[in-house]
């Protein structure tokens, strides 16, 4: 008669499910990559002159947060092969992780967007001004004075959007994409949904595992970024 519970379950499935981590951190890498560069665009958006374009990014923003993860990864899924139907080209063959990615991208860029105003407006407008009277050009002051000050207001909660993505990024499995999650349901579907609890207890440790190393990571980077700063005072 078998356990219910057997410890040994977990033991077991922690090696089947490594193998497929690479699927998980290349989906989270390159939504990472995407999601940021559209996120510094937004940032821009919100931050410049243009009423109409901080509408439209503030608007991104808010309808991208409203919209739950599993939604949007469905309407990506399903709805971009529609539209692209509508034109004569077939996109019902292209990988899985494409649609994983695109839809993560969207997600993580909202966020982002947020992330990078936030920095940047953290930043007191004077030294700007400071930088560039003392003989910077505009771009120099940008590259050199505040962006680097404002990265190290941004790591944090870049790595907490970071975390959340990768906790999100389980949902993949639900429109087939064989990552970690996937392949745990996959153990659990060929042990006729046996041991499903040792499985997914296999699983959380891997996430935990991972998501210490992605926090602790952050700490280091934002105490080797914080170095030599110092607030000067005037007397």
């Amino acid at each position: 008669m078998n356990k219910y519970f057997d410890v040994s379950y977990i033991v077991e499935s922690v090696p089947m499910l490594i193998p497929f981590l690479k699927v998980t951190l290349m989906v989270a890498g390159l939504s990472v990559l995407f999601g940021t560069i559209l996120g510094f665009i937004l940032a821009a958006m919100k931050i410049g002159n243009s009423k109409i374009a901080k509408k439209i990014a503030f608007g991104y923003t808010t309808i991208l947060r409203c919209t739950p993860s599993i939604v949007l990864l469905f309407l990506t899924y399903y709805g971009i092969p529609a539209i692209a139907d509508n034109f004569g080209v077939n996109l019902n063959d292209i990988d899985k992780a494409v649609f994983v990615v695109i839809t993560f991208s969207l997600q993580f860029a909202a966020a982002m967007s947020e992330v990078i105003r936030t920095s940047y407006e953290s930043i007191d407008r004077g030294q700007f001004e400071a930088a560039v009277s003392v003989g910077l050009s505009n771009s120099q002051a940008y590259w050199r004075i505040i962006l680097p000050q404002a990265f190290v207001v941004a790591l944090p909660n870049f790595g907490n959007s970071l975390l959340e993505l990768m906790k999100e990024g389980a949902l993949a499995y639900t429109i087939g994409l064989i990552d970690i999650m996937g392949k745990a349901e996959l153990i659990i579907a060929g042990n006729y949904n046996t041991h499903a609890l040792e499985i997914y207890l296999a699983l959380a440790v891997i996430y935990w595992i991972l998501s210490i190393a992605i926090e602790q990571l952050f700490l280091k980077l934002e105490k080797v970024f914080s170095k030599g700063k110092q607030v000067i005072t005037t007397t």
